[in-house]
């Protein structure tokens, strides 16, 4: 007993008794009371006890009292009145009856000029009681009586943690205790079960030392004051205050329905379903109204109990609930619907479900609570609160505080799910303007990999792979300033603006510097009173295998890392420019060579920039990981992401492109100059053909040799001098281009019938996959490609 009470003296009877009905504590009172020694009963069933038929009946709540006939030690019959608190499990021991009773003969009597005694007590409208030096019960008035629900001689001795068994009567005493050393009044808000009530009562007692004449403390007074009512309008107001705080911390759906259910246990409920909706069966925007059967997706739950056992459903899985389920019922009568099972409310639903009822009665579950959750006219679920361990029902207040809980939790859920829908057509509108598959060139082998932000959502980041004239390939990476579908549609824009500047063949400074223009419009369309508002930054790169080189230029964006072949991973120095957006800034290109078998990685600043990674530790951990290249580049493409974003890391979106270039052989272009002499067509017509039957191409001959003349006759006649032929060819294309030092381009035109020219292009259009012109610092260059049939291959 000393691990409960600080002192034990022997004028009270007491023992504990386990819930299987063993005695494991036994008192010297009780020795006194019925003769026998702690080792002869403790671990021995208390049933042994018992005279005559035992307990009239099996006892219930949190309190029991009764006189029994209990068996000495000497073989006589002892009556003897009992008070039992039963004690929830604590402090390492489980379910327990705390039993005791006062013995007669250690009562104390008030003498006459007793200054205890002589304490007006009765006629107080206030429960008030009076205790001893050892806190024992001396008296205590009518309200008191009435608050404990025992008569004042059947617990006069006895000490408070014995009259009231709980953990707040130990609180009690240890404040009496107090009192009584050091002499002051002292005050103190308790609550639990009085009177063996089962509802959670709370009142504010105050403690005041008892003095003699001479100033000596003899004993303490308490009164106690109900003050449930204020106790619980603070707890429901704290409640609230904390469903505020921990609900709606995130826009995610699933933690949000888990908040709400952890806020509400274990202070309303045991036990709480969170279920809701599932969008896609209603066309992805949730009802109004709802109609039984309703079926339910179960997001969240919680338990005061380890594990959830009394759950049915695990989180992410559906249930259809008939019309007599208490889910269902509270859906479409649009309210909240409370059922108990002592009046047989859920009789009807138990009866079909035969599992369920198995785990009500198996738990104990006596009452359940379900609300709708709805926001903004619409009706997203339901969430049911069920008690098992709390003896109470569910009470008026109780509903109006799961309201109120729960209509706070809806506008969170609503917000959530209205901000992944919006996520959701971003993503696809993200990812329909994202490049699915990367093009096969002569030029380069590419891989991709694309991230949206794991919390901010997607954004404007994104890469392309272009062909360009002459086996030359573009490659883009750019990043959009912002999230969501407004930087999306903005990134849709620029990627259809790279591609068709791309087309036109400009370098990269001068591609970037048109891209500049373009954001500054978007920034007035969208109405931004200064530029920059839209701003993004890019880096374009233009690759040729025919002489191995690549032209660079960025807008803002970070540097590219290159793995030349037998080197270590390094960045480009490039200038860096401006961000795209500001105007009336130069771009700067730089070109560099690149053996066959380089690897090049471009890259969104989201890759190596985050909340656990700094700029420069990201870019270190990028190098790291493409040393680690071993001719993968799907491989690298993982290897990078695992290494700088763990799953669910990435706060920003992250586009990555790795390319590995290649280089076209010397023998497969070759090149001739032109002279300006129309009559020398033929012979160049003739080299060229000797040169298609050497690389097998005889079947492209007849379309390469009209080409060649049409083209070679123009630059002669229109063109300005030196004027050179090349032919570049690979297993799938054949390509001529004519280039002289004029920088007039031709234009396809119309010819009349009897027009003696001027059908050149048209019918170059007409022989070939696609032609044109691209300028140069010396001129401009005419192209056209013929795709080579399996046969000429």
């Amino acid at each position: 007993m000393s691990r409960v009470y600080p002192f034990d003296d022997a004028a009270t009877a007491r023992a504990v008794i386990d819930d299987d009905g063993t005695l494991v504590e036994w008192n010297e009172g009780a020795r006194r009371l019925l003769g026998h020694p702690p080792e002869t009963v403790v671990g021995r069933p208390a049933a042994r006890l018992l005279a005559g038929d035992g307990l009239p009946g099996t006892p219930s709540g949190t309190r029991w009292t009764g006189t029994l006939r209990l068996r000495h030690r000497d073989g006589r019959t002892v009556p003897v009145w009992l008070l039992a608190h039963h004690r929830p499990p604590g402090d390492g021991h489980g379910a327990q009856w705390l039993v005791v009773s006062p013995l007669a003969g250690d009562r104390p009597h008030a003498a006459d000029d007793d200054a205890l005694a002589a304490a007006s007590l009765l006629q107080s409208p206030c429960a008030v009681a009076l205790y001893d030096d050892r806190v024992r019960l001396r008296r205590m008035n009518q309200a008191m009586a009435d608050f404990i629900g025992l008569p004042e001689e059947r617990v006069e001795g006895l000490r408070i943690t014995e009259i009231g068994g709980q953990r707040p009567a130990e609180d009690l005493e240890r404040g009496m205790l107090q009192v009584l050393a050091g002499g002051r009044p002292l005050d103190m808000e308790v609550s639990g079960n009085v009177g063996g009530d089962v509802r959670v009562a709370a009142w504010l007692t105050r403690m005041a030392p008892v003095t003699d004449a001479h100033g000596r403390v003899l004993g303490v007074c308490l009164a106690a004051h109900d003050v449930t009512d204020n106790h619980r309008a603070r707890q429901r107001l704290q409640l609230v205050n904390e469903a505020s705080a921990r609900i709606g911390t995130t826009l995610d759906i699933t933690r949000t329905a888990q908040e709400l259910a952890d806020v509400c246990v274990p202070v309303l409920a045991d036990f709480v379903t969170i279920d809701l909706l599932d969008p896609q069966e209603y066309d992805g925007e949730p009802p109004a109204r709802v109609t039984a059967p309703v079926r339910l997706r179960r997001t969240a739950h919680q338990s005061v109990l380890r594990g959830v056992p009394e759950a049915m459903v695990r989180p992410g899985r559906t249930e259809l609930y008939p019309d007599s389920s208490p889910q269902a019922d509270a859906l479409t009568a649009g309210r909240t619907i409370t059922t108990s099972a002592a009046g047989g409310d859920t009789t009807e639903w138990l009866g079909r479900h035969s599992a369920r009822a198995d785990v009500v009665r198996r738990f104990g579950i006596h009452s359940t609570m379900s609300v709708p959750i709805r926001a903004r006219g619409l009706t997203l679920g339901v969430a049911v609160l069920a008690r098992h361990r709390r003896p109470d029902s569910f009470t008026t207040d109780d509903r109006l505080l799961a309201e109120e809980i729960t209509a706070r939790a809806a506008v969170s859920i609503d917000n959530a799910r209205r901000y992944a829908l919006e996520r959701e057509i971003a993503l696809a509108l993200q990812r329909s303007l994202l490049p699915r598959t990367m093009p096969r060139t002569a030029a380069l082998q590419a891989r991709s990999r694309y991230l949206p932000a794991a919390r901010a959502g997607v954004g404007g980041d994104w890469f392309d792979v272009i062909p360009l004239s002459g086996m030359r390939v573009a490659m883009v990476v750019g990043d959009v300033v912002g999230h969501g579908i407004r930087a999306s549609a903005t990134m849709g824009r620029l990627r259809t603006a790279v591609g068709t500047l791309a087309d036109l063949d400009l370098a990269p400074d001068e591609l970037l510097t048109h891209l500049d223009d373009l954001v500054i419009r978007l920034s007035e369309e969208h109405g931004d009173d200064s530029p920059g508002e839209v701003g993004a930054t890019c880096l374009y790169a233009v690759y040729d295998p025919v002489s191995r080189s690549c032209t660079l230029a960025r807008a803002g964006h970070p540097q590219p890392l290159v793995l030349r072949p037998g080197d270590e991973p390094h960045e480009l120095e490039l200038p860096s420019g401006p961000p795209l957006g500001l105007g009336g800034l130069p771009f700067e290109s730089v070109e560099v060579e690149l053996p066959e078998g380089t690897v090049l990685a471009l890259y969104t600043d989201g890759l190596v920039k985050s909340r656990k990674l700094d700029l420069d530790l990201g870019r270190r951990l990028l190098g790291e990981a493409l040393k680690r290249y071993a001719g993968s580049l799907d491989e690298t493409c993982d290897l990078v992401l695992q290494t700088l974003l763990p799953p669910g890391e990435a706060a920003d979106d992250v586009a990555l492109l790795l390319a590995r270039t290649r280089g076209l052989p010397a023998s497969q272009v070759s090149t001739w100059d032109i002279p300006a002499d129309p009559a020398l067509v033929a012979s160049i017509r003739k080299q060229v053909l000797d040169q298609l039957d050497r690389w097998s191409l005889t079947e492209a001959a007849f379309t390469a040799e009209l080409v060649v003349s049409e083209l070679v006759t123009n630059a002669i006649r229109y063109g300005s001098r030196p004027i050179r032929l090349r032919l570049i060819h690979d297993a799938a294309t054949l390509i001529v281009e004519v280039s002289d030092a004029s920088h007039t381009a031709p234009h396809l035109r119309r010819a009349k019938t009897f027009d003696e020219g001027g059908r050149g292009l048209l019918l170059v259009a007409q022989l070939t996959q696609r032609w044109g012109t691209r300028h140069t610092p010396e001129g401009k260059t005419i192209w056209a490609e013929m795709a080579l049939t399996d046969t000429a291959q």
